[in-house]
C-alpha cells in the first residue's frame, strides 16, 4: 500500500502551539463509523459513552529529557535528547554537537551531573550517568520538556512542564506525551466515573520515533519504531471481563492501541512486558477495543495510519477534512476525536 494515500495538506496556524486553558475546553470530534460526525467538547465526554464503557489509560511519565552540556576537558557543546532510559543509570539518546563525542567521552552539564558515552545503538548514543542519585531525579531536577518538533518555542515554560503530562502520569519513562490523555482533568474523571464509567491503565514508553514520518514509498519498507510498554495481569482480566460481557473497551490514544493489540497477538489478550514495533495498518484485525479517542496526527504518520486502519482511510480522511475545515487545532495540544 502506497504511503502516500496517508497524507493531507495543513496550513501551520492549524497546528495548537499552546494548550487550552483548561484540559478538558478542547474540542472534541464525534464521529461514528457510520459516517455522522458531530462537533462537541471534551467536555461533554461522560454524556457521549454508555455507562460500564471502560476508558483504558497510559500512564507514563514524560521525563524532562533535553538537557545542554559540555564536552570534558574541550568544552564543546551538546545538547542531549533522551529517547529511552534502560536501567536507573543508564539511556539511549540524541546528542547535537559540531562533531559527535567518541566512547568514553564526558559531558557534564552546568549543575556538574556527569554523562559518558559507551557506545552507539544505531543512530543514538548509549550514555552512563555517574550519579548515585539515578537518571530520573537528574532528568527532573535539570532537564527541559523535550518539546515536540512542530511547536515553535525553542525552550519550554513552566506552562509546558504542567500540561505536557497527564493528571494519571506515574511511571517514568517516556519522551513524548500520550497526548489523547493531555484532556483528561481529575474534574472530568470524576465525573465519568460518577456516570458510570470505569478506568484501567496500562504503560507505554513513548519514544521520539513516534514523530517520524513514513519516508519510504510503500508502508511495506517503513521500519516501525519500537516501544517498551507493560500491561498487567490484573488489567487483562479486567479487560477480558468487560469484552466478555459485550460491554465497550475505549482506548484513550494511540499508544493504548498499540499496547493491548501487541499483548493480544496470540489472540487473547495476556500480561505483557517488553518492547513493540508492531506498525497497526490497513487490514489489522482489532482484537481488544470497540472506540479510539485520540488527537489528530501527523500527515504520513504511523499514528494516522493506525486510525485509518480502525475507522477506515476514507472515513478518516474525510474527518480529517471537516476537522481542517472548521478550523480544530492540531497535533499534541490540539483537539482531539471519539471514534465510536
Amino acid at each position: 500500500m502506497k504511503s502516500s494515500i496517508f497524507d493531507y495538506e495543513l496550513s501551520s496556524d492549524r497546528i495548537a502551539q499552546t494548550p487550552t486553558n483548561r484540559r478538558s475546553a478542547s474540542r472534541l470530534l464525534d464521529f461514528e463509523v457510520d459516517g455522522s460526525i458531530r462537533d462537541r467538547y471534551f467536555s461533554d465526554l461522560p454524556s457521549m459513552l454508555d455507562s460500564n464503557d471502560l476508558l483504558v489509560l497510559n500512564n507514563t511519565w514524560v521525563l524532562s529529557a533535553r538537557m545542554f552540556a559540555r564536552k570534558a576537558p574541550s568544552g564543546g557543546q551538546v545538547e542531549i535528547l533522551i529517547e529511552r532510559q534502560i536501567g536507573d543509570d543508564q539511556c539511549l539518546a540524541q546528542i547535537r554537537a559540531s562533531k559527535g563525542p567518541t566512547v568514553g567521552t564526558c559531558l557534564v552539564t552546568s549543575m556538574g551531573s556527569k554523562f559518558v558515552t559507551e557506545g552507539r545503538d544505531g543512530p543514538f548514543y548509549r550514555l552512563r550517568i555517574e550519579s548515585k542519585e539515578g537518571l530520573a531525579v537528574v532528568l527532573d531536577r535539570e532537564g527541559e520538556v523535550p518539546l515536540p518538533p512542530y511547536i515553535q518555542r525553542h525552550i519550554a515554560t513552566d506552562l509546558d512542564r504542567q500540561r505536557y503530562q497527564t493528571v494519571f502520569a506515574r511511571h517514568p519513562g517516556a519522551v513524548a506525551a500520550p497526548t489523547a490523555g493531555l484532556h483528561l482533568s481529575e474534574d472530568l474523571i470524576d465525573r465519568c466515573r460518577q456516570n458510570g464509567l470505569g478506568f484501567e491503565h496500562l504503560t507505554l514508553h513513548v519514544g521520539l520515533g513516534t514523530f517520524r514520518p513514513i519516508s519510504s514509498e510503500t508502508l511495506d519498507d517503513h521500519v516501525m519504531h519500537s516501544e517498551w510498554c507493560q500491561i498487567s495481569r490484573g488489567t487483562c482480566q479486567a479487560l477480558n471481563k468487560i469484552k466478555q460481557s459485550r460491554r465497550r473497551v475505549v482506548a484513550v490514544g494511540t499508544t493504548v492501541v498499540r499496547t493491548l493489540e501487541s499483548a493480544s497477538a496470540g489472540g487473547t489478550l495476556e500480561p505483557f512486558e517488553d518492547t513493540t514495533d508492531l506498525f497497526i495498518r490497513p487490514g489489522h484485525q482489532f482484537r481488544s477495543i470497540d472506540a479510539l479517542l485520540t488527537n489528530f496526527h501527523l500527515p504520513r504518520s504511523t499514528l494516522f495510519v493506525l486510525v485509518c486502519a480502525f475507522c477506515g482511510t476514507d472515513l478518516a480522511q474525510e474527518a480529517y477534512r471537516m476537522a481542517i475545515a472548521t478550523r480544530y487545532r492540531f497535533y499534541s495540544y490540539g483537539d482531539a476525536m471519539l471514534i465510536l
